[in-house]
């Protein structure tokens, strides 16, 4: 049996589609104790990030695995979004704590310590489902016999015996144009006759307003970055620093993105625990809020405008053809 630690020579696509499930399994599993525990938000984030990998993994070299039921990338997708659930509280938890409420005045802090306290009841009732789908008989306890079982005996489609390097540009082709497609791209944006680009010098509110117009494509736009990134950081040791870079790209969408998203879940998560109207939030906060999103759009119009730049996307493609061997 050949693993992540077998001297063997790698050269199929089965045999990378191994050893990329086996090590993002392993990293899963790993923090699943510390989680239980609920002591390091850490440990949260890393379990999440290995279900997400794993799922990544999945997917990516879906043509040459024949995984079980039980272990199918659905399957890993379910429990990646519980944990999902609750990491997401922590992360409003850290940028209330330490981001926004430092910057408020007295009278507009006692509003942030409500929002705290009904965080804190709403996080300890998903931790709840967390462990319930953790332990026992749960699915998750199936998923990880079947990839245990997987390991010991893999199987595998036709397309496994392929070499890596010959069909590695045919795996990342599809997710990737699928993102330099998406209409995200082409949000707040002006064209003429000779080019399409960001619209400059817009104001806070002109910010805002294309936010709450078409927010959710940029948020689409950003999990497609995401699901990019984890897929073309399987594979950096077949391409040179070019497609370092590439990558390094897609992770800045991902945050920048993610920046803007965060924030507005934020907001949205304030006027649930305060029960208010999103336009009675305190004035401070509110502006606070305004400026962390606009500090972030004037981040993502540079990203926006390299790639709509027709010679970027191609060069994209064409780092995307050249995968070269693994050194000895």
């Amino acid at each position: 049996m050949m693993t992540s630690n077998n001297p063997k020579k790698v050269n199929t696509l089965g045999d990378w589609a191994y050893i990329a499930v086996e090590k993002h399994f392993n990293k899963t599993i790993k923090y699943e104790e510390e989680v239980l525990k609920d002591k390091d938000p850490e440990a949260l984030h890393q379990m999440r990030v290995g279900m997400r990998r794993l799922r990544t993994a999945a997917t990516g070299f879906a043509p040459a695995l024949d995984l079980p039921p039980a272990a199918q990338e659905r399957q890993v997708g379910k429990i990646a979004r519980t944990l999902g659930e609750l990491r997401d509280l922590d992360v409003l938890k850290e940028a209330l704590e330490n981001k926004y409420r430092p910057a408020l005045p007295k009278s507009e802090q006692k509003v942030t310590d409500t929002a705290l306290d009904y965080l804190a009841t709403k996080r300890s009732d998903t931790f709840k489902l967390v462990k319930r789908t953790l332990e026992g008989k749960s699915n998750y306890q199936k998923l990880k016999q079947a990839f245990q079982d997987w390991f010991k005996e893999p199987k595998y489609q036709l397309t496994a015996q392929l070499p890596i390097l010959e069909v590695l540009p045919d795996l990342l082709l599809p997710e990737i144009s699928e993102f330099l497609l998406h209409p995200g791209w082409l949000v707040g944006i002006e064209t003429n006759e000779t080019a399409i680009k960001p619209k400059a010098n817009l104001s806070i509110q002109e910010v805002e307003e294309q936010l709450n117009q078409q927010g959710e494509m940029l948020h689409d736009l950003r999990k497609q970055a995401k699901r990019v990134r984890y897929q073309m950081e399987l594979f950096t040791n077949f391409y040179g620093e070019t497609f370092a870079a590439y990558c390094q790209d897609v992770k800045k969408v991902q945050e920048v993105l993610g920046n803007i998203q965060d924030s507005m879940v934020l907001g949205e998560f304030l006027t649930e625990a305060l029960q208010i109207e999103k336009e009675k939030l305190p004035e401070t906060l509110s502006k606070e809020l305004a400026e962390s999103r606009y500090q972030a759009w004037q981040e993502w119009q540079v990203l926006q405008a390299r790639y709509l730049n027709s010679q970027v996307r191609q060069g994209f493609h064409k780092e995307l053809l050249q995968p070269q061997g693994l050194p000895d």
